[in-house]
C-alpha cells in the first residue's frame, strides 16, 4: 500500500509540473505585449522598467526557471494589475473564502446527493423517487449562474435571512453554495439511485434479508458501501466542475475570493495572476485525484494492491 501510495503521489508531482509548464508556454505564446494593457505601460522607457521588474526582458528559459522557484518558495510575484498588493496579498485575501465556497459545494453536494440516491432507490417508482429524479434534472439542466439569478431575485431580495453581495457570515455561504453545489449534486443522486437498485438485487443481499439483518443494517453496512465507489470515482471531476464553477458564482454573488482576481487578470493579462491561480486550482484538483485514488482501495477491499501495480 505504501509503494501505491508513494508511486500515485510521483505521478501527482508530474501531473501539477506538467500544467505549470503548459500554463508558462501558453501565456507567452499569446501575440501582443501585457505591458500595452491597460494603464500599465507608458513611455518606452516607463515599459523597460516595468519590463525588468517583472522580469519579462529575460530569456524565456530564464524566466521559466525563475517561475519554477518562485513556485516552489510560495512567492508568485508583483501583480500587473494592482500596483499596491502582490500575488500572494491578493491570494491570502482571496483564498479564504474561495476555500470556504468550495468545500461548503462539495460537502453538500455529496451528502444531498447520497442521500437522495438512497431514498429514491429505496422507494423505487414511489413518489418520492420520482420528485427526486425532478430535483436532479433541473440540478444538472439549469446553468449554476442561472439557479443564482433566480436565487438572488426570488430568495435573496425577499429574505433578509439570505444576504447576497456581502460575505462574512454562513448565511452569506447557503445561497452560492446551493447553486454551485446543484449540478455535482443531481449527478451523485442520479449515480447513487442506479448503483444502489442494482446492488439491493444482488445475492449477498438477499442472504442478508434471509439472516434477519434490519434494513437499516443492510443499506448502511452492505448496499450503500458498494454503490458509493462510483461515485468515489468521479470526485475527482466533481471537484473540477465545482473549482471552476465557483469563478461565476462569485462573480455572480460578488464574493471576494480568488475567482473575481482571475477573471480580471485574463482580461488583463496579468501573467504573474494568471500562473499562480492556474498552479493553485491545478494543485487542489491534482491532489483531490491522488486521494480519490486512495480512497478508492479503502473503501472497496477486493481492491488489492499487488507489488506489480504499485
Amino acid at each position: 500500500m505504501l509503494n501505491y501510495i508513494l508511486k500515485r503521489f510521483l505521478w501527482m508531482i508530474l501531473t501539477v509540473w506538467i500544467v505549470i509548464t503548459l500554463t508558462f508556454v501558453l501565456m507567452h505564446s499569446i501575440p501582443g505585449d501585457p505591458l500595452d494593457i491597460g494603464d500599465i505601460g507608458g513611455s518606452t522607457a516607463a515599459k523597460e522598467n516595468l519590463r525588468a521588474y517583472y522580469n519579462l526582458d529575460q530569456p524565456l528559459a530564464v524566466q521559466y526557471v525563475t517561475y519554477i522557484k518562485n513556485i516552489i518558495t510560495l512567492d508568485f510575484g508583483p501583480s500587473m494589475t494592482s500596483r499596491s498588493s502582490t500575488v500572494n496579498d491578493m491570494i491570502t485575501s482571496g483564498f479564504p473564502a474561495s476555500l470556504t465556497l468550495g468545500i461548503s459545494s462539495l460537502i453538500f453536494s455529496v451528502l444531498s446527493g447520497v442521500v437522495l440516491g438512497v431514498v429514491a432507490a429505496l422507494r423505487h417508482n414511489k413518489l418520492i423517487d420520482h420528485i427526486t429524479m425532478v430535483i436532479a434534472v433541473l440540478g444538472i439542466s439549469i446553468p449554476n449562474f442561472i439557479q443564482s439569478m433566480l436565487f438572488i431575485n426570488y430568495i435573496g431580495a425577499n429574505f433578509d435571512f439570505f444576504p447576497v453581495a456581502r460575505w462574512g457570515t454562513w448565511r452569506h455561504v447557503i445561497l452560492p453554495a446551493l447553486a454551485l453545489s446543484s449540478g455535482p449534486m443531481a449527478i451523485i443522486a442520479r449515480l447513487t439511485r442506479s448503483n444502489m437498485l442494482e446492488v439491493l438485487t444482488q445475492d449477498y443481499i438477499r442472504t442478508a434479508k434471509a439472516k434477519g439483518l434490519s434494513a437499516q443494517k443492510i443499506v448502511v453496512k452492505h448496499a450503500l458501501r458498494n454503490a458509493l465507489l462510483p461515485v468515489v470515482t468521479i470526485m475527482g471531476a466533481l471537484t473540477a466542475a465545482v473549482l471552476t464553477g465557483s469563478f461565476v458564482i462569485e462573480r455572480v454573488f460578488a464574493i471576494p475570493g480568488i475567482g473575481q482576481y482571475f477573471v480580471n487578470s485574463i482580461s488583463n493579462r496579468d501573467y504573474p495572476m494568471i500562473m499562480a491561480t492556474t498552479v493553485i486550482y491545478s494543485t487542489i484538483l491534482v491532489f483531490m485525484m491522488f486521494v480519490v485514488d486512495i480512497l478508492y482501495g479503502i473503501i472497496d477491499p477486493r481492491i488489492k494492491l499487488h507489488k506489480k501495480e504499485g
